[in-house]
């Protein structure tokens, strides 16, 4: 027990140190400050798809009334009058002006993405057709799919006021869970679909799941904290709604991109009792897999180097392939994979070593087996190399810096 908390504190520490080493907080502030543009496109873009289908007419007011009264917490009726007003200006525009804010809809999907790419190391994110047809899809098929859970739950709350309060029995306490279950379906389809790498599933689910629950949970305080601390009125006046709105836009992206990185790093989480291994080590085995590769003329992608037994977590194949890159040993291709670009008879191990951003593992600290052709040879010379140390720089520090005394 005390093991497995260890390796869970250790898991949720790790977790904070890449957040803050994301740079989260100053990606959570440009995506409040894209929101701010885009939350009218997106809105204007929602009604518009809704009121195509005769089915939802109607639907989109009610799912701008829910999501108000259960997502922004204090103040919501305030900000839903001045965006109701925007959208319904929005809506008298010319063609051009349907445009721009197609676009700045457009943009804001771009910088989540960038958001997500970061966090998930992704180097090459998606160009032309099919990044077109994701943000095609999610402005789409997502005020759809939100339409029609708004429609099935209307009809079971009619179902339940005409059979009478008991014919449906537990429904009104799932209506009570549907802010939470919406928040967790969309937290999983925004982690699933929007970076440019292979989410798991059911790690985008738990994800999308803790999300909403921190969600519900900072809506709770950040009520909580307006009741009782009314203070800001007596500065900002009738202002108070726009840095409130925007406070809570930011703590929503907070939340967000750290679900982000929960889902990012949960392929990792049953790796913190294993004995980190040398990133030298690494590097030269993810070269081996290159070379033999390329002796077969095939690319090499993250799956193919755990196929040969290095089982690198995401984030650290991603730094390993940036420093070969930067030494021009490898270079991508499409779709993610990657090929040597350097002969190797002509590129030796002090090279490596020496333009290595990590240091020399130490003889304590290399395993006693690897399943790698070059691992004894490069174990004996560092054995070699340290008995020389020894020998060169043993005397005493004393004897060093006095040597006329020795």
């Amino acid at each position: 027990m005390r093991q497995r908390f260890n390796d869970w504190l250790e898991f949720w520490r790790f977790l904070a140190q890449r957040f803050f080493a994301d740079r989260a907080a100053n990606s959570a502030a440009a995506l409040t400050y894209t929101t701010l543009f885009a939350v009218v496109p997106m809105m204007t873009v929602t009604f518009s798809m809704l009121s195509a289908v005769p089915a939802f007419q109607g639907t989109g007011e009610q799912i701008q009334s829910f999501i108000f009264s259960n997502f922004v917490p204090s103040a919501g009726e305030t900000v839903q009058q001045y965006l109701r007003e925007f959208t319904a200006q929005a809506r008298q525009l010319t063609w051009v002006g349907v445009v721009l804010l197609a676009v700045t809809a457009f943009l804001m999907l771009v910088t989540i993405e960038k958001a997500f790419n970061t966090i998930w190391r992704v180097r090459q994110p998606r160009r032309g057709v099919s990044s077109f047809l994701l943000y095609w899809a999610i402005l789409s098929l997502g005020p759809i799919l939100l339409g029609a859970g708004f429609a099935i739950t209307t009809y079971i709350a009619s179902l339940s006021l005409i059979s009478g309060p008991d014919a449906l029995l537990g429904m009104q306490t799932l209506l009570g869970f549907m802010p939470l279950l919406f928040s967790a379906a969309a937290f999983t389809l925004l982690y699933a679909t929007v970076p440019n790498a292979r989410v798991p599933l059911k790690h985008a689910l738990l994800g999308g799941l803790f999300s909403a629950v921190l969600f519900e949970v900072a809506k709770a305080l950040f009520g909580l904290y307006v009741r009782l601390f009314p203070g800001y009125q007596l500065i900002y006046g009738a202002f108070a709604t726009v840095p409130l709105f925007l406070l809570w836009i930011y703590l929503s992206w907070l939340i967000v991109l750290f679900g982000a990185e929960l889902v990012c790093n949960l392929s990792i989480s049953r790796q913190w009792r294993k004995r980190a291994m040398p990133r030298v080590l690494v590097v030269l085995g993810v070269l081996r897999v290159f070379h033999e590769r390329q002796q077969s003329g095939l690319k090499v992608r993250h799956r193919d180097l755990q196929r040969q037994g290095w089982q690198l977590p995401e984030h650290e194949w991603e730094e390993v392939l940036e420093f070969l890159e930067s030494q021009q040993l490898v270079a991508p291709t499409t779709a993610g994979a990657w090929v040597l670009s350097r002969d190797l008879s002509h590129y030796n191990l002090q090279q490596l070593l020496s333009h290595s951003p990590w240091p020399l593992p130490q003889l304590a600290e290399l395993p006693a087996q690897l399943d790698e052709p070059w691992y004894p040879a490069l174990r004996s010379a560092l054995e070699k190399l340290y008995e020389e140390q020894t020998a060169l720089f043993g005397a005493s520090l004393a004897d060093w810096l006095h040597p006329s005394v020795r």
